[in-house]
């Protein structure tokens, strides 16, 4: 590990972490009122979370000094460790995997309960990009486009089986990756053509074979039913039916009421002057954004759209002035999964897409989600330190190469 050295720390970086930070505690004390009530105290539910605040900014600090090429080597073994992990969720029975609210998708180990697909999306992205990296000619292209196909099949697989919005957000930073990588595009296009015929024809076999009959579906893929109706609620329910409670619309009625009345004016209705989180189920996690819109209005969620937007801006300015190919990519993909997946929460909170469970990165209630994000931005602000070192460096060589020319004069 590198010596600290606050002068080549990212500022940037840290300006937009710490200002989710910021959001996500004010966010945290407004959305978290059932907890609370259940908990008959505000210390145990905040007080949990405000650790992994903690222990993810402290995360942050230490990983932005480790060398990039440590971290691409802790990929594969994360890799490793993360996908057997995932895939132990698929055995019956297995006594490490914890269910809540019907998803099988959580281990527990040493009193720890966690998702290993976060582990998973954060060491996929890791491996992949130190592949690619390693392109040098035409046939390189092909030969790591298949690598790293079968490495994302693999690890998406057992996701997908638990999580479907993970796995296809999984499957879009790959294909962002692979463009970066300048893979042809009759591989990377021929992927997505069978990817979509492959998700519409599960789809169909799904609604017709089990959702319509009402047949119930078992097996590793049991969840399908569940996110097929998600689709079909999202496209179909129009008219008064659409607000009518029930079980499996609350979420979706009581986010629009949060929505309808931050929107009452530009400031929304002011922090901790929320109704609608009282009614919200888990309006702590997928949901907060509502809660967000609702006490801050427009001007709370452009800015927060701005800071998502800003990371990636951010990602996007290191990654062109470094000569690492593999820290770029691993810049790039790291940037693109926080933003792709806040935009995606987002868009599910406002109604423009079907329920995913995807959480507003740094922000929804969660520790596993906000020590890889703040682990995320730890390799990220890593990168562009030494970036900045090497470009010191490189002046100092310039500069002393200078003083050591000998001086030709013209008698």
């Amino acid at each position: 590990m590198t010596k600290p050295n606050l002068k080549n720390i990212d500022r940037t970086f840290w300006g937009l972490y710490i200002a989710l930070i910021v959001v996500a505690v004010i966010a945290l004390f407004s959305a978290s009122s059932t907890l609370v009530y259940m908990h008959h105290s505000a210390l145990g539910p905040i007080g949990q979370q405000m650790f992994f605040i903690v222990m993810g900014v402290i995360a942050a600090f230490g990983i932005q000094y480790i060398p990039s090429y440590w971290v691409r080597f802790g990929g594969y073994v994360l890799l490793a460790v993360s996908t057997l992990l995932v895939y132990s969720t698929m055995i019956p029975g297995n006594p490490l995997v914890v269910t809540i609210n019907g998803a099988a998708r959580w281990v527990r180990i040493a009193g720890i309960t966690f998702q290993p697909s976060e582990l998973s999306k954060l060491s996929l992205i890791i491996v992949v990009a130190d592949q690619l990296a390693r392109i040098r000619t035409e046939e390189d292209k092909r030969k790591y486009f298949f690598r790293t196909l079968i490495i994302a099949a693999v690890v998406m697989l057992p996701v997908m089986a638990s999580n479907l919005s993970t796995a296809v957000l999984i499957g879009l930073i790959v294909f962002c990756l692979w463009i970066l990588a300048r893979i042809p595009w009759k591989y990377t296009m021929s992927v997505v053509g069978i990817a979509a015929v492959a998700l519409v024809l599960g789809y169909l076999l799904v609604e017709f074979a089990f959702v319509r009959p009402g047949v119930k579906m078992d097996g590793p893929f049991k969840r399908a039913t569940v996110w097929v109706s998600r689709i079909d609620r999202h496209f179909t329910d129009d008219g008064a039916d659409k607000y009518t409670l029930t079980d499996d619309n609350i979420q979706e009625v009581y986010s629009s009421v949060a929505i309808a009345r931050g929107g009452t004016s530009p400031v929304g209705v002011l922090p901790g002057n929320s109704k609608e989180r009282d009614y919200l189920p888990l309006a702590f996690a997928d949901y907060i954004f509502a809660i967000i819109v609702e006490e801050s209005g427009i001007v709370g969620a452009a800015f927060l759209i701005f800071l998502y937007l800003a990371i990636l801006f951010r990602a996007c300015n290191v990654s062109s002035r470094y000569s690492d190919m593999p820290a770029m990519l691993m810049t790039m993909g790291l940037a693109l999964m926080i933003t792709c997946q806040a935009l995606i929460s987002m868009l599910v909170a406002v109604g423009l897409g079907p329920v995913t469970g995807q959480p507003l990165p740094l922000i929804s209630r969660g520790g596993t989600s906000v020590l890889i994000t703040s682990i995320y931005f730890g390799i990220m602000m890593g990168v562009s330190r030494e970036q900045m070192e090497l470009r010191e460096r490189v002046n100092e060589t310039i500069e002393q190469s200078q003083d050591e020319a000998p001086v030709v004069t013209l008698e």
